[in-house]
């Protein structure tokens, strides 16, 4: 998962631009230095590199204000027939728990 959506932050990183968090100074950048990092956790999750499962659980703390400006403005501009855009938008917030518990059993054995 890291090691596409890092990738994609370089490729197609509009996406990722528009929910970046207002607060935040230079989106463009701030959606590369995401990007590097997903990528760097990629590649020590597959590694099992000790390190790995702490930084991809910070990184996942990290990037939630981004999920959460996400479900925010889709919530914003959603219509009736967009219900279920909100809905995802905001299931993908309580996501990352998992995802953060998921990168911690990430040790050697």
């Amino acid at each position: 998962m890291f090691a596409g959506s890092g990738v994609l932050h370089f490729v197609k990183p509009q996406p990722f631009v528009s929910i970046v968090p207002r607060m935040l100074p230079k989106p463009l950048w701030m959606v590369y230095l995401s990007g590097a990092a997903e990528f760097i956790c990629a590649v020590g999750l597959l590694a099992r590199a000790r390190w790995s499962g702490p930084a991809s659980a910070a990184l996942l703390v990290a990037v939630l204000p981004a999920n959460v400006q996400h479900a925010l403005d889709v919530t914003a501009h959603s219509e009736g027939s967009d219900r279920w855009k909100v809905v995802l938008a905001w299931a993908r917030v309580p996501m990352q728990i998992p995802l953060i518990w998921a990168a911690l059993q990430n040790r050697r054995p």
